[in-house]
């Protein structure tokens, strides 16, 4: 079994951005003012199909939007995960489903035993980063 691992390497992180088409974005809020939406806005403006995940809404940025990372039903490259390192593990045990190729986790948010159990089913994870400021340095 091919085993993923932990994402610090610019060169990898670099070519993960550049060969995703589709992110999902866990905990993307509808209001612009938040991290959340103001990073979904930009990779949507970047030329990424941006997927909201947040409860209760139909739609964020104009796409729309589902309940969990349960209810989607197409490839997705890269899950970006904003909410509380508490709280990442329903979402890493969801993500096994959808076999991203990278599950990320937002600055300040790190989840080793989420990681762990990514890692060991060949998912590639990103801890404790923004990636909107990856993109803006990595990408040019």
């Amino acid at each position: 079994m091919k085993s993923g691992k932990i994402l610090t390497d610019n060169s990898e992180i670099k070519k993960i951005l550049k060969d995703a088409n589709t992110i999902a974005v866990v905990g993307l809020s509808p209001k612009p003012q938040r991290d959340s939406n103001m990073a979904g806005r930009y990779l949507k403006e970047k030329g990424y199909k941006v997927i909201p995940v947040r409860p209760a809404q139909k739609e964020i940025l104009g796409e729309k939007a589902y309940a969990s990372l349960d209810d989607i039903e197409e490839p997705v490259d890269i899950i970006t995960v904003f909410r509380n390192s508490a709280r990442i593990m329903p979402h890493a045990r969801m993500a096994l489903r959808l076999k991203p190729k990278v599950f990320w986790m937002q600055l300040n948010i790190e989840n080793r035993e989420a990681s762990e159990l990514l890692v060991s089913e060949g998912i590639n994870v990103v801890m404790n980063s923004c990636i909107m400021v990856e993109h803006e340095l990595l990408i040019r």
